[in-house]
């Protein structure tokens, strides 16, 4: 007798989530899909609009990561208006970027990832949390946390005046620069911020690291796929957030290709399946063969992991050092290990506090030039970003007057659905055992699989916010045997 599990709504992620898992007879996993059931808006209602209000609109798809579509959004728009940008406009940007991105991995790997490693992922799910947490790590650092966190929104609201829906970004540059003062004002924050990264590095190696369980289930565990990478990279092929070419490697670590953010929709195609909203990349020129695995394969991710399996190097000394330490350990690169994506949104975090510090020294980054006034519409714009995600484009038309005539989304969640979708399959039929009831524990072990992918629903629906509720149904001759619910009602 067959029966299904579902897990609905999935938690520690953003969005709305749910996994329905099929046993056959004897109780093993048969099949396993993890459905988004949130409507798709945001393409659609900003048709009709002007064009320069976007980047204004699209921050509130999401108030998880609302940074990465203004930068996307506002560099969509900059190339509606013939890319005519004040190069200082780019590297304020930049610096607010590399801010948002400590403010955001900062909330992931502590509140997020972190309770699973640190309290256990067995462990009571009323106590596997944020608070829990804290319980187990002590008040101090806890305290740490919340500062630095603190530090990075206040680093945003001097550069852009606001932290969550920002209105700064305009057509060609920004809507205001940084004053002598209000760099100084950073400079502590900045040096906060770096020490911070190397206080988490140092935890990750202590807890994570120092713990051969959790060592061996991130290197042998089910949590591993055979498909591609992809990340923006600079000329060096060090990992660039906010500018650079996208680089896609297959699973032995070949360059497959790079390209521009105009070429895009040569290399990038999306596939429909009947049971989800949310759509499915993958490399156009290989074509949609399904979800399988293998250097052949069209699918890739499109995660931290990623990206530093894409870059040969990074961008600053102290994350090379952390670049290093974490392929020597996790047995070279590409690393082919899901669960090292925590680990990897540290290394980046540490680039983004070295980057933070060279604006900081840079003797222009007060200068008034901030904005330029285009001077013609040319009626098409592409931007693309890494997300804190993954890879994220935003792809504009407008008319002769700028009035939006349509808008495509392709987020970092939307480019690893297939892989969400094939490690939660992997891992529910690895964890869950014929004949053995599956208790929450085990389904958390499931829920694993997504959240290394850190992945945001709103963002990749482009919905409009809502609750994040999870459900977990098991299904056993087309009866619900079982329900787990989490934020329900």
């Amino acid at each position: 007798m067959s029966r299904e599990i579902s897990i609905d709504p999935s938690t520690r992620l953003e969005g709305h989530g749910k996994i329905q898992i099929f046993l056959d007879d004897d109780g093993a996993v048969e099949d396993c899909y993890f459905q988004i059931p949130e409507l798709r808006g945001f393409e659609r209602f900003v048709e009709g609009r002007p064009i320069e209000e976007l980047p204004r609109i699209v921050t509130r798809i999401c108030g998880v990561c609302p940074a990465s579509h203004h930068m996307a959004s506002a560099k969509a728009v900059d190339g509606c208006f013939d890319g005519q940008v004040a190069p200082l406009a780019h590297k304020l940007r930049d610096m607010y970027y590399h801010a948002h991105y400590i403010h955001s991995h900062t909330a992931h790997f502590y509140a997020l990832a972190a309770p699973d490693f640190v309290c256990g992922p067995d462990s009571d799910p009323a106590q596997r949390n944020i608070l829990g947490l804290v319980a187990k790590v002590g008040l101090e650092i806890g305290g740490k946390v919340i500062e630095a966190r603190s530090q990075a929104q206040r680093i945003q609201q001097i550069i852009g005046g606001r932290t969550t829906h920002l209105v700064w970004c305009i057509p060609g540059g920004v809507s205001k620069g940084i004053k002598a003062e209000e760099l100084e004002e950073i400079r502590p924050l900045v040096a906060n911020l770096y020490e911070f990264t190397q206080f988490s590095l140092q935890l990750f190696r202590d807890i994570v690291l120092g713990n051969e369980g959790y060592v061996d289930l991130i290197l042998n565990g089910p949590y591993t796929l055979d498909l591609h990478y992809m990340g923006l990279v600079d000329e060096n092929l060090a990992p660039n957030f906010y500018n650079g070419q996208v680089r896609v490697v297959d699973c032995e670590g070949q360059e497959i290709c790079r390209y521009s953010e105009h070429e895009y929709a040569d290399h990038v195609a999306e596939h429909v399946e009947p049971w989800t909203y949310l759509k499915f990349p993958y490399l156009k020129k290989r074509g949609w063969q399904g979800f399988v695995e293998g250097k052949d394969s069209p699918l890739y991710t499109a995660t931290p992991l990623s990206r530093l399996n894409v870059a040969e190097r990074m961008a600053t000394p102290k994350a090379q050092e952390a670049y290093e330490e974490m392929f020597a350990t996790l047995g070279g690169r590409p690393c082919k290990a899901l669960l090292a994506s925590h680990w990897a949104r540290l290394v980046e975090m540490v680039q983004n506090a070295e980057m933070l510090q060279r604006y900081c020294d840079d003797p222009e980054i007060t200068g008034e030039e901030f904005r330029v006034i285009p001077d013609k519409i040319t009626g098409e714009g592409i931007g693309i970003v890494e997300a804190m995600r993954g890879t994220l484009t935003h792809h504009y038309t407008c008319d002769e007057n700028g009035i939006c005539t349509s808008a495509n989304l392709i987020v970092g969640t939307t480019n690893n659905n297939a892989a969400i979708h094939m490690v939660t399959k992997k891992v529910a039929a690895t964890m869950i055992k014929p004949g053995v009831e599956p208790d929450q524990g085990v389904l958390n072990l499931v829920e694993m699989a997504f959240r290394s992918f850190d992945p945001c629903y709103s963002c990749a629906t482009h919905s409009l916010p809502g609750k994040m509720p999870l459900e977990v149904a098991i299904v056993q001759g087309g009866e619900t045997v079982r329900t787990f619910q989490r934020g329900i009602g």
